[in-house]
C-alpha cells in the first residue's frame, strides 16, 4: 500500500451488540484484573458512532511486525511486538495520519471529524480485532489474536473512522477448526475453550498487573520477561504465513546510540542491566511502558527458577 501498511479493509460503523454482551459478562467475572480502563466508556467501546459522532465507516489497517531475527533463546524473552527500538504506537499513528491526509485531499476534509478523535492505535476504547475481522482482515482465533490470511497474527492494528459510507469488505470465516494448540500450550492456563482469563496471562502478569507476581506463576513464566508469544508461536497459521516485515521504522538495532541490539544479549546481560543502559537501549521502545524496575523484578524471578 502507498502509505506503507500491509493490509486494509473497510466495514460499516455500527453497534457491536454480541461483543457488548460478551464484554459485559467478561468484566463482571473479573477477567480484566487491574485493567480497569476496560470498564470505562463501555458504550463508546462497543459503538464507534458514540465515540466519534458522525462516523459511518471503520477503516482498518494492519502492519506486519514479525522480525527477521529472534532473541538469544537462552536469555529472558520479550514479546516480538516490543522488538523495535521505536514504540509501534508512534509508527502506526504517523502512517494513519498520512492515510487520513490522502483521504481528505481526495474526498474532502468532511471525511473525518475535526472535533473528535478518529484514528486509534491501542489508545482508546476501540475493539480493534473485531473491527479487523468484520473488515475482512482475518478471524479471531482461540488465542484471541487476529489471524490474517497471508500474514498470520504478528500484526499491529490501526483504525481510522470516516464520515462516509463505502463499499464494505466481507468478514473472514474462522479457520481454527478443531485446533487447540494455543490452549494446550498456555503455561498458566489463561486460555480455555470458554475464552481468556487475562489475570493469568503472562503478558498481563509482566506488564499490566499492579501487584507482585504470585509465586504460583513464577515457574510458569516460561522465561518471559515482558509479554508472551507462546500461543502465537505454536499457531499452525503463523508457522505457515509469518514472514519478516519490511518496515525500516520497526528496526531493532538502536544504531543512533551505537548500542548493540538486545537480541544478542544473554542471561547475564539482562541480570546486569543498569537503569542507565536500559534508558539508553530502550529510550523510545515499548519496553519503557513496563519500566526498568518491573523488568529487573521479573528477571530476578526468572533467575530464581534456574
Amino acid at each position: 500500500m502507498e502509505v506503507g501498511f500491509d493490509a486494509c479493509g473497510i466495514t460499516k460503523a455500527e453497534e457491536l451488540t454480541v461483543d457488548a454482551a460478551y464484554l459485559k459478562q467478561w468484566l463482571e467475572d473479573g477477567n480484566n484484573g487491574d485493567m480497569h480502563f476496560l470498564e470505562l466508556n463501555f458504550e463508546k467501546r462497543t459503538d464507534p458512532r458514540k465515540l466519534t459522532p458522525g462516523c459511518k465507516s471503520v477503516v482498518v489497517v494492519l502492519l506486519n511486525y514479525f522480525p527477521d531475527k529472534l532473541q538469544n533463546p537462552t536469555a529472558p524473552q520479550i514479546a516480538k511486538y516490543a522488538y523495535s527500538s521505536v514504540d509501534y504506537h508512534y509508527v502506526i499513528k504517523e502512517k494513519l495520519k498520512k492515510l487520513e491526509q490522502q483521504i481528505t485531499e481526495k474526498y474532502g476534509a468532511e471525511m473525518v471529524s475535526p472535533d473528535y478523535q478518529h484514528l486509534f492505535v491501542d489508545s482508546a476504547p476501540v475493539l480493534e480485532r473485531r473491527w479487523a475481522q468484520r473488515a475482512g482482515l482475518g478471524w479471531i482465533g482461540r488465542n484471541k489474536m487476529l489471524i490474517h490470511e497471508g500474514l498470520g497474527s504478528f500484526v499491529f492494528i490501526g483504525v481510522l473512522l470516516i464520515n462516509e459510507e463505502a463499499e464494505y469488505d466481507n468478514p473472514t470465516r474462522n479457520r481454527c477448526g478443531n485446533c487447540s494448540r494455543c490452549i494446550d500450550s498456555c503455561p498458566t492456563k489463561a486460555l480455555t475453550d470458554k475464552g481468556m482469563n487475562a489475570t493469568r496471562c503472562i503478558s498481563y502478569l509482566t506488564i499490566e498487573s499492579k501487584h507482585e507476581i504470585e509465586k504460583e506463576y513464577h515457574s510458569k513464566l516460561s522465561n518471559c520477561v515482558l509479554g508472551c508469544d507462546i500461543c502465537a508461536d505454536v499457531c499452525p497459521w503463523n508457522k505457515k504465513w509469518s514472514k519478516p516485515h519490511m518496515h525500516n521504522e520497526l528496526a531493532t538495532d538502536n544504531l543512533q546510540n551505537n548500542v548493540n541490539s538486545f537480541l544478542d544479549w544473554n542471561s547475564d546481560d539482562w541480570s546486569e542491566l543498569s537503569e542507565e543502559k536500559f534508558n539508553l537501549e530502550f529510550k523510545k521502545s515499548a519496553l519503557k511502558r513496563a519500566g526498568f524496575k518491573q523488568i529487573k523484578e521479573v528477571t530476578r524471578i526468572l533467575n530464581s527458577q534456574n
